[in-house]
């Protein structure tokens, strides 16, 4: 049996060793044994965090071929692509025929024998995955903490001068990695303009060239990340087991061999017969899809996969695979919500009915959809901000502490009217160009109003916000097929802050109501809102906003008899006041009263409790509208 060592740094040993034994005996099946075998391994006590991480570790620290994880999004899907799962080679000298294994690999042996009928085609899905947009700092640091690989500089694999270094692929990485962020401060599309000189002069270049295409800048290559600024890799995740049961935006925790061979990039002036076949560039129809599909692979590593999940959250203090959750958790969870409600009274400048309200949106989700109808969403605006100051920044950076993914979007006329929301599909490059609202799911969005100055939206500000609009009421986006609209289902918590009631649509509006004596010098605010929390206390809160979100929850048959009566003795009291969605509002509010106390059912006491904090809100509300008759 494999040692630890083994099936981590050579886990195609173990590959060609199941594929022998399969040959040898006659046996079939040997691929479902393979990825046993390997589920096997990484249920083992700290079997998962031995495995060296294309998140945390440089890739130039990697073995090329050794087993790696992904944290990551599908951010896109390519077509499937054929590949020899098996082949025959020749030795040129002994004329002796050997069967070799293809799969969970790039490139073919040398000597194929492409007349045999032993060969076997079959079939990969291939996935452009992303590291998961907005993952806070907290979070990659945690993961990495967690982590017991140790892995030094590679040194089994030196690129000639002839070929791009790590160093050339990973400066023009780096200037990659700041495109998106030009593209939101300009509003428009670097052009490809520069070349790459690559080294002339090789002694065993094929006499056949790469095509012109292919000798552009590799610079240009954008890695395409939803958000601005990020970094990290991108990867080609080659799956070959269910790849139906995935979609764009999963996220998934992916293990597999790492390949990194000069070979596989489209910009490579070396390909034998053998390097070529079936090779899925062949296919495509223009160079520029050429050159988005086939990276260099130290800027775009592939991925073999031989083991993925799911990621039920991306919160590295809690359990993997979102265990249950154990009773001490659960009995813990009402004085931790006291100490947050506590910290979020004073971000709010002692408002804390705000504070009560924000906990609620953090905690929210959509759980499941009645028709076209999201339900668990639970879309706050917080009005009443000021517009001088860096309250919104500030209350922003404190949500960043806390959730494990999040993004600000600056509501300004120049942002909406540049800033690429809404992914669209590139028809040239055969590829899903992303935009800010490609999102994970929980992703918290932050949107500051208060930003908003006057003047004209134009064609592109119009789409963005009606793109905000659908997302807030349907948690839908409608990506730009050219010709069509497709509609991909999400589930992104977003947050507004405003100075007026807000212009997007929203489940709750709170109106900001300072209290006298909480407002500080800006010196006091940061030192206090970033750093007043104790490191236990700032755990206990991400680990109790992950936990309230993924509770079940229910309500009797008593408890929902109960609040049809309570709503029909408020309909009498005040027909016009008490409507359907004034109903729906308070069960989710509720809902999300009861899992914020670490209640999986709806008691009496707490039903009590959301009307009276929804009445003291709509109260604030209404004195606000009367003392200011201008205010929608």
């Amino acid at each position: 049996m494999p040692s630890t060592q083994d099936w981590i740094n050579n886990p195609l040993g173990v590959v060609e060793a199941m594929f022998a034994a399969a040959q040898n005996n006659a046996a079939s099946g040997w691929e479902a044994k393979l990825v046993e075998f390997f589920k096997d391994k990484l249920k083992q006590t700290d079997a998962q965090t031995s495995v060296p991480s294309l998140n945390d570790v440089p890739l130039h620290y990697l073995k090329p071929n050794s087993l790696v994880k992904f944290r990551c999004l599908i951010q896109d899907m390519f077509d499937p692509e054929f590949y020899m799962a098996a082949y025959q080679t020749v030795d040129p000298n002994t004329k002796a025929k050997v069967l070799r294994n293809g799969k969970y690999k790039d490139v073919t042996e040398c000597s194929v024998d492409f007349d045999s009928r032993s060969t076997v085609t079959a079939e990969r899905q291939t996935f452009y995955c992303v590291p998961i947009p907005g993952e806070n700092s907290w979070v990659k640091e945690g993961h990495a903490a967690a982590s017991q690989a140790r892995v030094l500089p590679s040194t089994s694999y030196v690129p000639t001068r002839q070929k791009r270094s790590y160093e050339e692929d990973e400066e023009d990485a780096n200037d990659m990695d700041t495109q998106p962020q030009r593209e939101a401060n300009a509003g428009l599309q670097t052009p490809a303009e520069q070349q790459q000189q690559h080294g002339s002069g090789d002694c065993k270049r094929q006499e056949t060239e790469a095509p012109s295409g292919q000798t552009t800048a590799a610079s240009h290559i954008d890695l395409n990340f939803p958000l601005p600024g990020e970094k990290g890799p991108s990867c080609l995740v080659k799956v070959y087991e269910d790849w139906d049961s995935y979609k764009v935006n999963d996220t998934l925790e992916v293990y597999g061999v790492l390949s990194v061979s000069p070979a596989l990039s489209a910009l490579a002036h070396e390909k034998d017969a053998s390097m070529s076949a079936l090779d899925p560039a062949d296919s495509m129809e223009t160079a520029e899809e050429q050159r988005v599909h086939s990276p260099p692979a130290s800027l775009v590593p592939r991925l073999h996969v031989l083991h993925a999940r799911r990621l039920p959250h991306n919160n590295p203090l809690l359990p993997e695979g979102g265990a249950a959750v154990s009773s001490s958790t659960l009995s813990e969870m009402a004085s931790v919500r006291a100490e947050l409600l506590a910290y979020f009274t004073h971000v709010l400048q002692g408002d804390a009915l705000a504070a009560e309200y924000l906990i609620l949106h953090l905690i929210s989700d959509v759980y499941s959809r009645r028709d076209v109808l999201p339900l668990g969403k639970f879309t706050l605006n917080i009005s009443g901000c000021p517009a001088v100051g860096p309250f919104t920044q500030r209350l922003y950076q404190n949500l960043q502490q806390l959730v494990p993914s999040s993004h600000y979007l600056a509501m300004s006329l120049q942002n909406m009217n540049q800033v690429r929301l809404v992914p669209k599909k590139d028809y040239s490059a055969n590829r899903l160009v992303s935009g800010a609202l490609q999102l994970a799911r929980n992703t918290s969005l932050f949107l500051d109003e208060t930003r908003l100055e006057q003047g004209q939206l134009d064609a592109t500000g119009v789409r963005n916000v009606t793109a905000l609009g659908n997302l807030i009421s349907w948690q839908k986006v409608d990506y730009d097929f050219s010709y069509h609209q497709m509609e991909f289902p999400c589930n992104i918590n977003v947050l507004v802050t405003s100075e007026a009631r807000s212009l997007l649509p929203s489940d709750c509006q709170i109106r900001l109501q300072p209290q006298p004596g909480a407002a500080h010098t800006e010196e006091q605010q940061q030192q206090q809102h970033l750093g007043g929390v104790h490191a236990s206390q700032l755990k206990k809160f991400r680990i109790y906003l992950s936990v309230a979100r993924h509770l079940d929850y229910s309500i009797s048959e008593e408890m929902t008899k109960s609040v049809e009566e309570d709503f029909v003795d408020m309909r009498k009291d005040d027909p016009a006041s008490v409507s359907a969605e004034d109903l729906h509002r308070l069960l989710v509010v509720a809902r999300l009263l009861s899992l914020s106390l670490g209640q999986t059912t709806l008691c009496r006491d707490t039903w009590q409790r959301a009307k009276h904090i929804d009445l003291q809100r709509r109260s604030r509300v209404e004195q606000h509208r009367h003392l200011n008759g201008n205010e929608p």
